[in-house]
């Protein structure tokens, strides 16, 4: 989970890297009303700062989101008034009201650490989904396909601040291990330098779908779309 310094200039980061939240969302909205013409309510769950809602809102309608970090909803608040955020653990969620699609992205899924939290948090998203409804959940890499020792760093302008990001990723076992080093330079804050650790779990294709299968949810996989990560999509039998 991403922090109070992080998240601040999460958003940011993320897109001066590439990231499209826009073109993300319309391909997690094609796949839902291929499956669910009509659907207009959506729950996105570790919204994290909001960047898919937006566009969610637009193309569906009614949308609320939900994440465990309150220093990412903070922000997401801001930016989006309108919207329903909600704080809350996707592995032990209960809002207590249903939506025609759920959806969980960005591979937010990896945090869970177990396979029991795997099949417990798909199955929380689809308790919140309406009969005949649709889960679009974009996983972390397989083992297959993972690579270890991966390296990356960027450096964006934010604002009145500079950041500098450096990541190293291993894998440990059936997990993957992201420490994440930011040297922060900023008039009024000088220079500062913080570092965040990462644990996503490595999960197979199999699991995913059994997880999917176990809560009630038709799977398919979509793969190359997200980052080339893919995405499973659940429809409710």
């Amino acid at each position: 989970m991403y922090g109070a310094e992080s998240a601040k200039f999460y958003h940011a980061q993320h897109t001066a890297r590439g990231k499209d939240y826009r073109a993300e969302a319309e391909t997690v909205v094609e796949q839902i009303q291929a499956r669910l013409p009509g659907a207009a309510s959506v729950l996105d769950v570790a919204c994290g700062t909001g960047g898919h809602l937006p566009a969610f809102a637009e193309l569906i309608g009614h949308t609320e989101g939900i994440d465990l970090s309150e220093p990412m909803l903070d922000i997401a608040r801001t930016d989006l008034p309108h919207v329903p955020l909600h704080v809350g653990d996707m592995r032990s969620f209960d809002l207590g009201r249903t939506f025609d699609a759920v959806t969980c992205l960005f591979a937010s899924i990896g945090y869970v650490s177990s396979r029991a939290e795997l099949h417990e948090t798909v199955r929380r998203l689809a308790l919140h989904t309406n009969p005949s409804g649709v889960v679009v959940v974009e996983p972390w890499w397989f083992p297959e396909t993972f690579i270890d020792r991966w390296v990356s760093s960027d450096v964006i302008e934010w604002e009145d601040t500079t950041v500098a990001r450096a990541t190293h990723t291993v894998r440990e076992g059936n997990t993957s291990r992201m420490e994440v080093h930011y040297l922060q330079a900023s008039p009024a804050g000088g220079v500062r330098y913080f570092t965040e650790v990462h644990r996503a779990m490595l999960f197979s294709r199999e699991e995913y779908v059994e997880a999917f299968e176990e809560a009630g949810l038709r799977a398919e996989y979509v793969p190359e779309v997200q980052s080339r990560r893919g995405l499973f999509i659940g429809t409710r039998r």
